[in-house]
């Protein structure tokens, strides 16, 4: 008996990651759907139509299922399963009701939590502690179906969005390689979700990494932690050029009523009176059309003033 076929829909980080898991484990894989590589939006991550043409796989680049024909072009790939790994697309019923062994997704958090759009970065800017990968049933509603299994990693209170969907991405593999078997005899497992417990969250643009100093250094730190490289930057204004930060520190120092927005080099590091009067450290930042630059570097090209020695300082017991 010829093994179940899989339609693949993959795309970023995760949906490479798990490609080259079910190739590893010998799955046979029909067709793999994913999205056009384009110059015109930066890739952080490596291409899964590339890697689809090295496995000798056909690769379908952004198929619009509204249209009648492309449902019927999977429909003669005849998949028993459908599996979706990042996919950036809902797949409508017309594509869940093709495969007889149902249609799987791998989404970025410990659903019913953070459904929707950059889960990672959404985790982030909440100041989560958690985060990881569910495969779960899929649903004309977007990440609402019965979950299979989840994989759970850690946030520490400096890891970047980057950093965490390293993480996530792993979780990914480890979840789909758990319970392939399972997926391709019909016998995986399914919870349905709390709907008591969802949160659900949008995309993310460019524009919301503005920022003001009166906001907590927490709120500020945690931004920048969640739109850091590769994604578009937390940014404020400083003389009339948008300021970005990419990289802080936050220790919860008093700033001892310094003025909101009062920058200061203490111990050759750059600090930020923030909205609850408290110091953030600045670790590496840039002005807009300037090169990055680390705190002390960052601190000589804005020169603000230097601060006296006083009970201000982060670094006093």
């Amino acid at each position: 008996m010829n093994a179940p076929r899989i339609a693949v829909f993959a795309y970023a980080d995760v949906g490479h990651a798990c490609l080259t898991l079910l190739r590893e484990r010998g799955a046979n894989v029909a067709a793999v759907y994913t999205h056009a590589d384009t110059a015109a939006e930066p890739s952080w991550f490596p291409s899964v139509a590339r890697l689809a043409g090295e496995l000798g796989l056909t690769a379908y680049r952004d198929a619009e299922f509204a249209d009648p024909a492309q449902v019927e072009t999977l429909r003669a790939l005849a998949p028993d399963l459908v599996l979706s790994c990042y996919y950036r697309r809902m797949l409508p019923p017309a594509v869940l009701a093709i495969p007889r062994l149902g249609a799987y997704n791998v989404h970025g958090s410990l659903l019913p939590r953070y459904r929707g759009r950059a889960p990672v970065n959404w985790a982030v800017l909440h100041g989560e502690t958690e985060a990881g990968a569910t495969l779960h049933v899929m649903t004309p509603r977007a990440d609402a179906g019965d979950i299979v299994d989840q994989d759970a990693v850690g946030i520490g209170p400096d890891d970047t969005a980057a950093d965490v969907q390293a993480r996530v991405r792993d979780a990914a593999v480890r979840v789909l390689d758990r319970q392939l078997d399972a997926l391709l005899e019909g016998r995986a497992p399914r919870v349905p979700q709390d709907p008591s417990r969802a949160t659900t969250f949008g995309r993310r643009r460019p524009e919301d990494g503005a920022f003001e100093w009166s906001l907590t250094a927490a709120q500020i730190h945690n931004l920048v932690r969640a739109v850091s490289h590769p994604y578009p930057g937390a940014f404020t204004m400083w003389d009339g050029r948008p300021l970005y930060l990419w990289r802080t520190r936050n220790g919860n120092w008093n700033a001892n009523g310094a003025q909101t927005g009062e920058m200061r080099v203490i111990d050759d590091r750059l600090y930020v009176a923030c909205g609850d009067d408290r110091w953030l450290e600045i670790v590496r930042g840039q002005l807009d059309g300037d090169a990055e630059r680390d705190g002390a570097e960052l601190a000589r090209h804005l020169a603000p003033p230097p601060a006296h020695a006083s009970p201000a300082s982060p670094h006093d017991p």
